[in-house]
């Protein structure tokens, strides 16, 4: 697959961009697991940035709740590691000084009343300072405390039902959210029971990157597409999330949890539904996630004759020899499958996702293959022969773009014909910094925009979808070895030129579409 070109499109910004960005009112953010790799990695950067940029409303607060017993300095000096190695915005002194006055923290056992009381306090201090009530929890933990954590909080009345609007309650989960239908139906019930749907962002940061954004504004906004979004001019569509690194010491975790609900149950069935859902009655975050919902509901289920025949399982040959990998285990690192959509729009059109760890290439993304030309016309068999069709590529990592290949007469006497791409990539083409995926979603929470976030009737349509596939995986052996740095097992390819069509290589030797 060849590497995206910088861009030869510039973008224009229309309108002013400061009216757009709406400050958040302030709130307390609260993080349970504060002193966790996801803090670390990803949420103490996003905090610190998005206050960089002006977004953080004063007033507002961050108070982290962990175990260990730390100062607001030692947590502070512990955040600032990850802020240096992970943030876009390095730490600068008087900036850093201005996030650590905004910490607070408790320590303490999660199942700990003390730990709540102490909370309790911490709240009505940052109240005070100016969070006009406003609180943010954020479950940065195991889906396995959510429970004592949630039952603390009312017990403390510390949440409230019903309070999604100022002053509100509002709690964010992090996925998985459940590891099966059974297992994600009970956590749900078991949210619920404490807190209204408005009031819960369950969180899934691909639906914060730039390019997941963009399309619904791409189909949307362009009245040039969106008559080809169909069964009629699209002839498959392959979406793809590869990685060339392997686990990395999370052996344990892997064990448990595959590929499938690594990231095909959640991330890429999203991106699925955003590329596939009906045109929405307006922009709102219910309309939204009403046609996100409505098309996961009209993909066809799998049969167990299905799961055989539709979906590919794979693992890189030297996962079980990875620190907490069962020598025999037939967990996969790499799944293909094939999903097929029963409604008016796509009904015939064939969607191939496929998901893996130490292949080819780093690259996530949605490749619309259009159908090819009814008649070819030229009289010359060359350019007869290398006549292809057109393929759209909407490019989410890395470097995040659109590129358009279609056909176009080489200069010359005789009829000779080459692929053109058109490339765009977001960072060169409106020269500006692309922020992280948690970064907006963040905002989103405290703004209350749930846009992006996603609803219980969706996550139970996704593992409706997958569990047929796992349970036929996990019942039976047979996950299928591939070389470390390839395309992915053979069967996979196979799966796909059944139907007359082929993956896009990952690697610059590999044939393909």
């Amino acid at each position: 697959m060849d590497q995206p070109a910088p861009s030869a499109v510039v973008g224009e910004i229309v309108g002013d961009l400061q009216i757009k960005r709406r400050r958040p009112p302030p709130c307390a953010i609260v993080i349970f697991g504060v002193t966790g790799d996801l803090t670390g990695r990803k949420l103490a950067p996003a905090l610190y940035n998005v206050m960089v940029d002006g977004l953080l409303t004063e007033g507002t607060r961050i108070i982290g709740v962990s175990r260990p017993q730390l100062s607001v300095q030692e947590l502070a000096s512990k955040l600032h590691d990850g802020v240096e190695q992970h943030s876009r915005q390095k730490p600068q002194p008087e900036l850093w000084k201005k996030f650590v006055g905004m910490l607070d923290y408790v320590s303490g056992e999660l199942h700990d009343d003390a730990t709540y009381t102490a909370l309790a306090k911490k709240l009505d201090d940052a109240k005070a300072k100016g969070t006009r009530g406003n609180v943010l929890f954020y479950l940065a933990t195991p889906p396995n405390l959510f429970a004592d954590i949630l039952k603390k909080l009312a017990q403390h009345k510390l949440i409230e039902r019903g309070r999604a609007t100022e002053p509100f309650t509002r709690v964010v989960v992090e996925k998985p959210f459940g590891r099966d239908l059974q297992s994600a139906v009970a956590l749900n019930d078991l949210i619920a029971s404490f807190i209204d749907e408005s009031q819960i962002y369950r969180i899934d940061h691909y639906l914060g990157k730039e390019t997941v954004q963009n399309i619904l504004v791409f189909r949307f906004g362009n009245s040039i597409f969106e008559p080809l979004w169909n069964r009629n001019q699209i002839e498959f569509v392959e979406i793809t999330a590869a990685e060339e690194i392997g686990i990395e010491g999370r052996g344990t975790f892997y064990e448990s949890t595959g590929v499938v609900r690594d990231v095909i149950q959640n991330h890429l069935l999203q991106v699925l539904s955003l590329v596939t859902m009906e045109i929405p009655a307006s922009f709102s975050a219910d309309d939204i996630r009403n046609e996100k919902a409505q098309v996961l509901r009209s993909v066809r289920p799998f049969s167990l004759v299905d799961v055989a025949t539709e979906a590919v399982r794979g693992q890189y040959r030297g996962y079980r020899e990875e620190e907490g990998v069962a020598k025999t285990s037939e967990t996969p690192t790499y799944a293909a499958m094939r999903f097929m959509i029963d409604n008016w729009r796509w009904q015939g059109v064939p969607f191939y996702m496929r998901a893996g760890k130490k292949l080819a290439r780093r690259c996530t993304e949605v490749a619309i293959h259009f159908k090819a030309v009814p008649l070819v016309l030229f009289k010359e068999e060359e350019a007869r022969r290398s006549l292809q069709p057109a393929v759209l590529v909407l490019r989410i990592q890395p470097m995040e773009g659109i590129s358009l290949r279609f056909v176009a007469k080489v200069p010359g006497e005789a009829i000779n014909v080459g692929n053109v791409h058109m490339t765009m990539n977001y960072a060169d083409a409106f020269k500006r910094p692309i922020a992280e995926a948690y970064e907006r979603l963040l905002l989103d929470c405290m703004r209350g925009d749930a846009t992006l976030f996603n609803r219980r009737d969706a996550v139970d349509r996704q593992w409706e979808l997958i569990d047929p596939i796992l349970r036929v995986w996990e019942a039976t052996p047979g996950v299928e070895l591939y070389e470390p740095g390839t395309e992915g097992p053979a069967s996979a390819e196979e799966m796909i030129r059944r139907d007359g069509h082929c993956w896009r290589p990952l690697s610059d030797t590999a044939p393909g579409c």
